[in-house]
């Protein structure tokens, strides 16, 4: 099997260090360590350097006036060195008001007090610059800004909730209910029949991009059983043996990948216009042709995501 370095943001081994986020007093003196190091964030894109990796920056930079609030603890890299993240979220860029609109838009920005050639920019299109420990560090900033981002309330009764554990908790300060991030299992998987695969394309994509077929598991479902639904919702065609085979954290916004594999047990496709805009078999030739670019009809999937280590597994005959 491919080395799981192939799929972006998998495991690390970052020391996460759940303990220390109820320590006020360690969280102090992790900050103040030599070498503690903050990632910035604006508008859910991490800060990269000119180098391209991540750009780290000590605890009290000036850029870092812009981040509200505390910061939040991700873990300690090597064991020892503190990894923190910080939203820059009262920044504003000083624009002319004509290019605003564009200016907000684009996939890259600069904070001036930044080192220069540093940028906020996408995570999704530079994933695989990263080495696998900076992918997960900055995953899991990503994954937990945007829900701090969208719940700012209690659930429970509606008053506005409170930072809490370093950023991993929010808690209710009227009626004491704790909140803790989610992340919504997603059930992706490479449907197999004989020497094919289904591949599938939902409304919007980019031209020429077709992927495994997925979606998000069902309260009350198992893994297996969301597999065939899914798959048989989106194309009619029904699936027998299911079998798990790797996950994926995938922070747009803040879901797990379980890649599995599936076998079908019929051939028929019957589209739902709602779930998907089109599906097909393609062959394994024909995959190597997608692969190595040859393919007129088909583009080569997306490095790092878990569609194409599926696909790429399945190609080289190593899914066992």
């Amino acid at each position: 099997m491919p080395p799981r370095a192939e799929l972006a943001f998998a495991g690390s081994g970052l020391e996460r260090a759940a303990h220390l986020r109820r320590d006020a007093g360690a969280l102090v003196r992790l900050a103040a360590h030599p070498e503690a190091r903050v990632l910035p964030f604006w508008r859910g894109r991490p800060a990269f350097a000119a180098g391209g990796g991540l750009e780290w920056l000590a605890p009290g930079h000036p850029a870092l006036s812009d981040a509200p609030g505390e910061m939040l603890f991700l873990g300690l890299d090597d064991g020892e060195a503190p990894r923190f993240a910080a939203n820059l979220s009262l920044w504003t860029p000083a624009v002319d008001l004509p290019d605003a609109r564009a200016f907000f838009d684009a996939s890259e920005q600069h904070h001036p007090d930044m080192p220069e050639g540093s940028v906020f920019a996408e995570l999704r299109g530079r994933m695989m610059a990263l080495s696998p420990r900076e992918a997960e560090l900055a995953a899991s900033a990503r994954a937990l800004f945007e829900w701090h981002r969208a719940h700012g309330f209690c659930a429970r009764c509606g008053v506005a909730s409170d930072w809490a554990e370093a950023g991993w908790m929010r808690r209710c300060p009227d009626c004491g209910t704790q909140h803790f991030p989610r992340t919504d299992p997603v059930a992706i998987m490479l449907v197999t029949r004989g020497d094919r695969v289904l591949l599938g394309r939902s409304p919007g994509w980019p031209e020429g991009m077709f992927s495994c077929l997925a979606g998000f598991m069902e309260p009350g479902e198992t893994l297996e059983d969301a597999v065939r639904r899914e798959v048989v919702e989106e194309t009619g065609v029904q699936v027998g043996a299911v079998r798990y085979v790797g996950s994926q954290p995938w922070p747009f916004p803040a879901s797990l990948m379980l890649g599995c594999v599936a076998e079908a047990v019929s051939d028929e496709i019957r589209l739902d216009p709602t779930e998907i805009e089109d599906a097909l078999w393609v062959s394994r030739s024909r995959l190597a042709d997608v692969f190595a670019g040859a393919d007129p009809m088909i583009r080569a999937p997306r490095k790092g995501a878990i569609a194409g280590w599926l696909l790429r597994l399945w190609l080289a005959d190593r899914l066992d």
